[in-house]
């Protein structure tokens, strides 16, 4: 009885149905107004962390060191190393002119601040630079038999283990004894193995003439051998200007198989956090995002509480989770990084007579830099949570939702092909394409492929045959087809979803009502707009004229109201928050009075706006 009551009394009352529904959207509203806030701080914060010089400070410095020609040979310089000659050309060209800035332009003295040298007369040479070098031992591989005669010595590519640690050459000074690697520093990854710390080092002094003759030395009795497998020259500057370090590292890698391959490493970090007074309202922000951290996780953990398992169905809680994650990475980088500031700046500033390892600050620093970017990424990918304030954005997402098993299905069936043709690249022209040199190499070449950044040339010298047949069956099947196939995949269900969309299948809950509601709520009483009720009236009335006007009957009239009507309790019906009970099924005779013409869909619609 109580539930044909119910029915009879036409189930839940819609006002008390309309105030749940205004208490969610509201509810969502403060909770997107204060992710706006916690967003904007963060890009305050994440903003205030890069400084513009420190592109052009990278820029000026590898423009001295890495394109600096070598006196004499202008096609010599640090990027087209490839000899032993070459290297010692630009340890005793480039790099000492380059490092040893001792009087200004006129020939005048420049400064005297602890005899350091001022690169470009703005830049302070931090302590003294340092030259390192990794070796392997002989027989660390192995000479096949039949070339034994003609070759007795081998010595294999670096790895830790077959590291040489022997002193040789002279043996009287440190350049010639090896020195332990620190647990502190990070490895190297070079381009041809991963190269840990230590090995047979020396540091440069604070006079020219003296390194250079130091350079000399080593060159004669021959501190290159056959067993060096890296070089690195490492060395930190100092800006005061605008207050950044710029932490240098040239590598030179000798592989086994001959020549030299350089690389570079050029670090403009920001150690010295809390300086001006920008510096101290970036620092405000930093303990804002402690405080928006702690809200957030203790939100979430209500929820986990309230809902247990059901939280994790929901993708939106996880990117939630993530982002947590993320940003309690990210505190403790920032914490570590500045205690190691703390702890490290005073003693490496305080011998200038030795070389300042400020790589390693450079190195973590770097990889804050890297975390908080990557939460930002996703801080800002967590708005579309809050999508359906917007027709466009909610299809969007209603067809990448709906769309998803089918693309799931197609990106199987693409990386077979795509990866089948990649290792076929790779194993063909391998050895003679750069771009194919690696089996990584070839992924990212075909990728580009794809974009239209090509070497035909290239791939048909490599392999006259096989090239062209290979890039025209490439362009055929992942160009024309398989990419056709994608853009068919979305084409299609994104026409789904605006059908849908159009004749009323869409998400009741749209926030963007709801701010139009209240923004037309405060223009009526600042009576800068008529009541919204009024208008809908007159506009209304006017339809129904208009539609009198057309020819329409009253009879189609009042059935197209009635089918409004119906379509209103269907909404409340699927898309009510309240329980079962209060569900009020549609009538046969309803759903009879609903099936109308055409022409009277057309005029619901007008209703309906």
């Amino acid at each position: 009885m109580a539930e044909a009551s119910r029915w009879h009394r036409g189930g839940t009352p819609k006002p008390k149905l309309q105030y749940r529904k205004e208490v969610e959207i509201r509810t969502t509203l403060q909770e997107l107004a204060l992710y706006f806030i916690f967003l904007i701080n963060l890009c305050i914060l994440t903003f205030g962390m890069v400084n513009p010089h420190m592109y052009y400070l990278n820029k000026v410095m590898s423009s001295l060191f890495l394109d600096t020609s070598v006196p004499g040979d202008e096609r010599t310089n640090f990027k087209s190393i490839r000899s032993i000659t070459d290297f010692w050309k630009f340890m005793e060209g480039p790099l000492l002119e380059g490092l040893y800035w001792d009087s200004w332009y006129t020939n005048k003295t420049l400064y005297d601040l602890k005899n350091s040298s001022r690169i470009y007369y703005e830049n302070i040479l931090l302590g003294v630079p340092r030259v390192r070098q990794l070796k392997v031992r002989n027989n660390t591989c192995k000479v096949y038999s039949s070339f034994q005669s003609l070759m007795k010595e081998c010595y294999d590519k670096y790895t830790s283990k077959s590291e040489d640690m022997d002193e040789f050459g002279l043996k009287q000074e440190t350049e010639w004894k090896y020195a332990a690697p620190t647990s502190s520093s990070p490895w190297h990854w070079g381009f041809v193995g991963v190269y840990q710390n230590g090995g047979f080092i020396f540091t440069l002094s604070k006079s020219k003439s003296e390194t250079k003759n130091k350079f000399v030395d080593l060159k004669l009795n021959s501190w290159i051998t056959r067993g060096t497998r890296v070089i690195f020259i490492d060395f930190s500057l100092y800006n005061a200007n605008v207050n950044l370090f710029c932490i240098i590292r040239l590598a030179a890698e000798f592989p086994a198989t001959g020549g030299i391959i350089t690389s570079w490493q050029f670090y403009s970090v920001k150690l010295l956090r809390y300086v001006s007074y920008y510096d101290y309202i970036i620092a405000s922000c930093e303990i804002t995002f402690c405080i928006f951290l702690i809200v957030f996780t203790t939100q979430e953990a209500q929820k986990i509480r309230e809902f247990k398992s059901a939280y994790f169905k929901s993708v939106w809680n996880w990117l939630e989770l993530l982002l947590l994650v993320l940003c309690f990475v990210t505190v403790t980088f920032n914490i570590y990084c500045n205690v190691q500031i703390f702890l490290l700046l005073g003693d490496l500033l305080k011998n200038t007579e030795k070389y300042s390892d400020f790589y390693f600050l450079a190195y973590w620093h770097t990889y804050y830099n890297n975390v908080i970017a990557i939460t930002i990424f996703f801080a800002w990918i967590k708005i579309f949570k809050f999508i359906s304030f917007n027709k466009t954005m909610s299809q969007l997402s209603s067809t990448l939702s709906r769309c998803l098993k089918d693309i799931v299905g197609f990106a199987i069936m693409f990386f077979i092909i795509f990866f089948a043709y990649a290792q076929l690249g790779f194993l063909v022209f391998g050895s003679q394409v750069d771009d194919f040199s690696t089996f990584q190499n070839a992924i990212f070449a075909q990728f580009r492929i794809v974009l239209g950044d090509f070497n035909f040339a290239g791939i048909q010298q490599a392999n006259r045959i096989l090239g062209p047949i290979y890039f025209i069956t490439f362009i055929f099947f992942v160009f024309f087809v398989l990419l056709n196939m994608f853009l068919a995949i979305i084409n299609d269900t994104y026409s789904e979803v605006k059908a849908d969309y159009s004749i009323g299948r869409r998400p009741d809950f749209e926030l963007g009502k709801m701010i139009k509601k209240s923004y037309n709520n405060v223009l009526e009483k600042l009576r800068l707009k008529k009541p919204e009720q009024d208008e809908d009236i007159s506009m209304k009335g006017d339809l129904a004229e208009q539609a009198r006007r057309e020819g329409f009957d009253e009879n189609e009239i009042q059935s197209a109201e009635r089918m409004k009507k119906w379509k209103e309790r269907l909404e409340e019906k699927y898309y009510s928050t309240e329980i079962q009970d209060d569900y009020q099924p549609v009538t046969q005779q309803e759903f009879r009075d609903g099936t109308t013409t055409k022409y009277k869909m057309i005029l619901l619609e007008c209703l309906t706006k």
